[in-house]
């Protein structure tokens, strides 16, 4: 939060000097002619950095020529959408050109650098009908109050994947503190925050990876480390999402993998993945880690306007831990034309002898700290715990500035593993984003939740939630 502050102090007082970016501050009375014509380290850099927000701010969109890139034509815009290009994970988007530049790298000079410092702050505020929590929801759990979901930095080189004559290289890494470190903890990285303490606020190394590309076919992405998990429409940063909140469908997956992944891009429209990880959300030093396999195909049509993304992920014996959930996913993405676009996620996951958690027999085998038993038959200590889900997001770009959609899903929990609550759910929620040339985000969203068989909300009260948020997203 300080540092958001901080950055937006900077940025006003660059602008506060009717309208014009002046190449030093006035001097004192007291100051030589030297000192006034040669501005202090700190400051040019302030002003550098206001000079970069007003410039991003008034700018118009662009009307010039992309750079180069060998993929396929971008479907969509950005902005307004968070992404041009259909989303993958597990690599950098293999034939597109890192053309991106930010505010802190230009207020370093260090513009043209290929490695890069950057990050953003988000901060949200909410009003629901639930006063306790607002669980199941994510990255908006805390009801009724501002909160700091994600601070986050970055440093980051990508491999260049435009060009098909010599191996290139990359890394990426990345920490986050916030309300939302509680969804993208893994067992064995400073975890005991969450499942010992259960603190509101907290710390998550979340992402850090060595890229290894080679000119392979279309291109060849080794990464290995701890990344984001492969498949699904929403992502674990704030940027990457239409919406301040995530869908229920995302709330239940797994959020990070340690391993490592290969991405073949086999011709410009196919692309084959396999890998290895430690297990869903588990560090290979932790007593929960699984060897697991990730395996994923990616088409496109020849036109770009739709994507298929099929994908098995932490395969293994799916028996309990931490966790340890057999994922399948299928992504549909489809353009209809430059304003319209849509995509739906379906998937199934189960786990294997959870213990039971339901009350209905004797000596109960306690679950793992930090994850849920299942609700067994009467009689089973434990017992295996299926759930399906599927959702879609319909969006509408109103200009280059400004898109709404609509987001549904449903998840059936049939014994509670992911949730707490077995039964079936479902979230409907009307989105606004406002996008404030390429370093703020203003989203709103207004949602409403309902737990079929069984209370589920504000501690197992009530079957029904209404929720209104809307976030910030300030770019550095």
């Amino acid at each position: 939060m300080r540092l958001g502050l901080v950055l937006a102090l900077g940025c006003v007082c660059a602008r506060a000097q009717n309208g014009r970016i002046e190449p030093t501050d006035a001097p004192s009375s007291s100051a030589s002619a030297a000192s006034a014509e040669t501005p202090q380290p700190a400051n040019a850099l302030w002003r550098r950095l206001g000079r970069f927000y007003r410039t991003d701010w008034n700018a118009a969109p662009s009307t010039g020529a992309p750079p180069a890139r060998r993929a396929l034509d971008a479907p969509l815009d950005s902005p307004p959408f968070p992404s041009s290009d259909w989303s993958y994970g597990g690599a950098p988007t293999i034939g597109v050109p890192d053309g991106n530049v930010y505010p802190l790298m230009a207020a370093l000079k260090k513009e043209n650098s290929r490695t890069k410092l950057y990050g953003w702050v988000n901060v949200s505020m909410n009003g629901s009908t639930s006063g306790e929590t607002n669980y199941p929801i994510t990255y908006g759990f805390v009801p009724n109050r501002l909160v700091l979901n994600q601070a986050m930095l970055t440093l980051e080189r990508l491999p260049d994947t435009v060009q098909r004559k010599h191996f290139d290289w990359g890394f990426h890494l990345s920490g986050i503190f916030g309300t939302d470190y509680r969804y993208t903890t893994a067992k064995g990285y400073f975890s005991s925050q969450l499942l010992e303490h259960n603190r509101q606020y907290g710390f998550d190394p979340l992402w850090q990876s060595l890229d290894l590309y080679f000119p392979v076919k279309e291109g060849l992405v080794i990464r290995i480390g701890r990344f984001l998990a492969v498949p699904g429409i929403e992502t674990q940063i704030a940027p990457g999402n239409l919406t301040m909140t995530h869908s229920l469908v995302f709330s239940a997956t797994p959020s990070t993998a340690t391993g490592a992944i290969a991405s073949l891009k086999l011709t410009k429209q196919w692309m084959v993945q396999l890998g290895i990880s430690a297990g869903n959300d588990a560090a290979p030093w932790s007593e929960d880690r699984k060897p697991s396999a990730i395996a994923c195909v990616n088409y496109s049509t020849a036109s770009n306007h739709d994507n298929l993304y099929l994908c098995a992920n932490g395969i293994n014996d799916g028996r309990y831990a931490y966790n340890n959930v057999q994922q399948y996913d299928a992504l549909w993405n489809h353009r209809f034309n430059a304003k319209w676009n849509t995509a739906t996620e379906a998937w199934f996951m189960y786990e294997r002898d959870v213990p039971n958690v339901a009350h209905n027999v004797l000596a109960p085998l306690p679950p793992e700290t930090g994850a849920n038993g299942a609700f067994c038959a009467a009689g089973q200590r434990m017992c295996t715990a299926p759930e399906y889900a599927a959702m879609s997001y319909l969006n509408y770009a109103v200009n280059s500035k400004l898109y709404i959609g609509l987001r549904s899903g449903l998840v059936n929990d049939k014994k509670g593993q992911r949730t707490g609550t077995p039964g079936k759910s479902t979230a409907n929620a009307l989105y606004l984003t406002k996008t404030i040339g390429s370093t703020v985000s203003l989203r709103s969203e207004l949602r409403y939740d309902r737990s079929w068989d069984r209370p589920a909300y504000n501690n197992g009260k009530t079957k029904n939630q209404l929720f209104f948020g809307v976030d910030l997203i300030y770019r550095f």
